[in-house]
């Protein structure tokens, strides 16, 4: 049977978990997350956001095809040209200005992520890449979606109800769709002892969501 993005989520479930369901989740949810431990995170998110752009230049270079070196190119513009000017915005909504964000450092949190990203990429093909990247971009439509069927999410008076939104919404949904099915695809060539690498870079990549989550609450407390 082949294998697919539910067998890396199912073999390093804990770590999935703990990333889908953080109480930094659960707090956007149910609008009680402190305004500090978001801001923080949006400040973070933002360089991550570059170095997202970095990933994309690289699945470029690892391209191997005219498809996914489109692909890949559509998503270094979509960032550069379209998503990095909306969290921009965004960030100023909660008076963070582009001036400061230009001049933030990064935090452990943020290092760690995205230099296990590009190392994971360097070292590896495309599809360790992608497989790096998925947590962050699926697991940002699984996470919408989620909060939007538990009892303790509200969505009136909840500061937090647009980012949920954002990520719950069409757009970003089909580009979760997209790249599961992309990742589908390549899984169903690999063999068993391959799957345990990809689970590896997975697994880690869980675990370093979670960490990012957690950088915004250790700051509130």
């Amino acid at each position: 049977m082949p294998f697919r993005f539910g067998d890396l989520k199912q073999r390093s479930r804990a770590s999935w978990e703990a990333y889908c369901r953080h109480d930094f989740v659960r707090a956007l949810g149910a609008g009680d997350l402190p305004g500090p431990a978001f801001r923080h995170y949006l400040q973070q998110d933002y360089l991550f956001l570059i170095h997202f752009a970095r990933a994309f230049a690289l699945a470029a270079y690892k391209s191997r095809d005219l498809a996914d070196l489109r692909r890949a190119g559509d998503g270094l513009r979509a960032i550069l040209d379209v998503e990095l000017d909306l969290h921009v915005a965004y960030c100023r909504e909660w008076g963070i200005d582009e001036a400061a964000l230009a001049r933030l450092p990064e935090s452990r949190a943020t290092l760690a992520y995205t230099r296990y990203v590009l190392d994971t990429g360097n070292r590896g093909d495309l599809l360790d890449l992608h497989v790096a990247l998925s947590p962050c971009m699926i697991g940002y439509a699984e996470i919408a979606l989620w909060l939007l069927e538990q009892p303790f999410t509200r969505l009136d008076g909840n500061p937090y109800a647009p980012w949920i939104a954002m990520y719950a919404g069409d757009e970003f949904q089909q580009a979760a769709r997209d790249e599961r099915e992309w990742v589908d695809a390549r899984l169903a060539r690999v063999d068993a002892a391959r799957f345990d690498e990809l689970v590896e870079i997975f697994d880690a990549a869980a675990r370093l969501e979670a960490d990012f989550w957690q950088m915004g609450l250790d700051l509130a407390d």
